[in-house]
């Protein structure tokens, strides 16, 4: 056996373990946040960083175009990381630390909803942007991994992918954003 076979199948052995503990019942109760926030016209941020922002643009494309049906409303989602002049700007004159942060303080309005994901928990962007939208009056979801780092004690709901490793974290992530769009779609 390879050394790259015995890495694929230690990894696909670890996914499996982790996806055996999934955390079901935070879907759920995610999704009906969600729910709630497109019956009742409420808008959807989404920011993370690097894999995370991927997820995020991911899932603004899926929440957007991927669960319109007829009969139902359609979900006003928007990615913080989008507008790059602005994100880099907001980098440059109040610091990195802010760049999600200070564009919630220009768009998001109470019961509006943030999706914050972070692997470890603790990127302190999106530990600002969070605090941010809890002192407009949002609704907060954090989507992490490890222990959940400061995340899991500063948000509303919060999924914690029961792993250790980012790449699992990740996949795990994705995964949750396409179950939030299947059953957003029905």
């Amino acid at each position: 056996m390879s050394e790259h076979s015995i890495t694929i199948q230690q990894y696909l052995a670890d996914l499996v373990k982790v996806l055996d503990q999934f955390p079901e019942k935070q879907v759920e109760e995610i999704i009906s946040v969600l729910e709630h926030a497109r019956d009742n016209d409420a808008r959807i941020f989404i920011c993370g960083n690097g894999g995370s922002w991927a997820t995020a643009a991911h899932m603004v494309c899926d929440f957007g175009k991927n669960t319109r049906t007829p009969g139902t409303k359609h979900i006003n989602v928007f990615g913080l990381g989008d507008n790059i002049p602005m994100l880099t700007a907001y980098a440059n004159d109040e610091g990195y630390d802010r760049v999600f942060a200070e564009q919630l303080f220009s768009l998001m309005k109470p019961s509006d909803v943030l999706i914050a994901i972070s692997g470890s928990g603790n990127s302190p962007n999106i530990l600002r942007a969070v605090e941010t939208a809890k002192s407009i009056g949002g609704i907060t979801i954090g989507l992490t991994g490890f222990e959940g780092g400061h995340l899991i004690k500063l948000v509303d709901h919060c999924l914690v992918v029961p792993s250790d490793s980012i790449e699992i974290i990740e996949d795990c992530h994705l995964i949750v954003d396409h179950l939030m769009t299947l059953c957003l779609r029905k």
